[in-house]
């Protein structure tokens, strides 16, 4: 029995909070932060058991330590932005108590994520008797799970590491991002990266394509090579690891909206000078665009996400896929939320219950595949996403 503290109360977070309040064997006393106490008290509403709210500035450690003081638990779950990482951890490290999150830390005036920050505080909370889990979320996180459980089930080697995300669900807004606006755009405008033999191959942003045909009657999507940030623990991860990649979908209007944006410089990142005030233009923009909470009603269709391995086993060479469908209109209906934030924040609760009943346990900074997969995959049916694999043949 713990008790929790979810900071951020975006899409995400009401997930997250939703599925926590769902685990009332696991979680005693829940308590949500942000900066909006509003939206707190909006998801709390929701909810079938009472739980706490509380407002708390996340770039703010001194105000973080305060309210984790304050409400003693035994883990922080992190769903606010990635900039705010460090503080969190920051916080978590001078109060003693473990931390997980979704998303690796990005700074803000760069438009690039790495885990050599979070990696840092390796030592620090080895030293505190600490744990730390980055990246329980979908990609990273489950796409990193099913890495592991392919690895300790049914490969001896993995050579190739494919992921794949499709989104094939339809909100029917001309242009709008499924999660937090200013993340995503930085995300797909940065340049693709990829794992070949041993070294990083950069590719201009959304420059190779594939088209993928995907199970449960989604048919052929395009797919974009992008750089994500679990690619960079996989590559040090999976034993024989010759190749890995990440791909993601996108509709035409997507593209060609986002790249009118880019070429006018809504996408900059950069403050620029307006009427005797400094703005970030994607700032602005972000508050020109529908919220992504605001899309849950809105959305139908399904979204796969998952992994294409290649490698060998006793010898001979394999292809597996292990992945997972999860239908917008049922996550609406369960939780008030689509499913980009249902697959995020399901992931989250997961390993949340993972760490606070013991199941995995450690101290220092892990990675999610690092930790045993098959109690998380069980886990994570229960909790409403269940997962699926098949052996391909070469030709598929």
């Amino acid at each position: 029995m713990a008790r929790l503290l979810i900071i951020g109360a975006g899409g995400v977070g009401q997930v997250v909070t939703h599925k926590a309040a769902q685990a009332s064997d696991v979680f005693t006393d829940i308590m949500l932060a942000s900066r909006t106490k509003e939206k707190c008290d909006k998801i709390a509403k929701q909810l079938k058991r009472p739980i706490q709210t509380a407002v708390v500035d996340a770039d703010n450690v001194p105000e973080l330590v305060a309210l984790i003081k304050s409400f003693k638990p035994d883990l922080v779950l992190n769903v606010a932005l990635p900039y705010q990482d460090l503080h969190i951890m920051d916080a978590c490290l001078e109060t003693g108590v473990n931390y997980l999150d979704t998303a690796n830390y990005e700074p803000l005036d760069e438009a690039k994520f790495e885990y050599k920050w979070q990696w840092a505080y390796q030592e620090r909370f080895k030293e505190k008797g600490l744990m730390a889990l980055l990246g329980s979320g979908f990609d990273p996180g489950v796409t990193n799970v099913f890495c592991a459980y392919a690895q300790k089930h049914h490969f001896d080697e993995i050579h190739e590491l494919d992921i794949i995300d499709c989104n094939a669900g339809d909100h029917g807004q001309p242009f709008a991002t499924n999660f937090n606006p200013e993340i995503n755009i930085r995300e797909i405008t940065a340049k693709g990266r990829y794992w070949e033999r041993g070294e990083w191959v950069e590719t201009d942003p959304l420059s190779w394509s594939m088209n993928y045909k995907f199970p449960d009657g989604i048919g052929y999507k395009k797919c974009y090579l992008m750089y994500h940030e679990e690619l960079e623990s996989l590559v040090l991860n999976l034993k024989g690891i010759k190749r890995a990649r990440f791909w993601m979908t996108f509709s035409d209007n997507y593209l060609n909206h986002l790249k009118v944006l880019e070429n006018v410089g809504m996408t900059r990142i950069d403050p620029v000078d307006f009427k005797g005030q400094k703005i970030v233009p994607i700032q602005f923009l972000k508050e020109l665009l529908p919220d992504p909470a605001s899309l849950g009603p809105l959305t139908k269709g399904k979204t796969c996400i998952g992994c294409v391995i290649k490698g060998i086993k006793d010898g001979k060479e394999r292809k597996y896929y292990i992945y997972n469908i999860c239908d917008h209109e049922a996550c609406y209906k369960e939780v008030q939320a689509q499913a980009i934030s249902y697959t995020t924040g399901v992931p989250a609760v997961v390993g949340a219950i993972m760490m606070v009943t013991g199941k995995w346990k450690g101290t220092g900074v892990f990675n999610i595949e690092q930790l045993d997969p098959d109690p998380f995959l069980k886990t994570l049916s229960e909790y409403g996403l269940p997962w699926n694999e098949v052996f391909l043949s070469e030709s598929k």
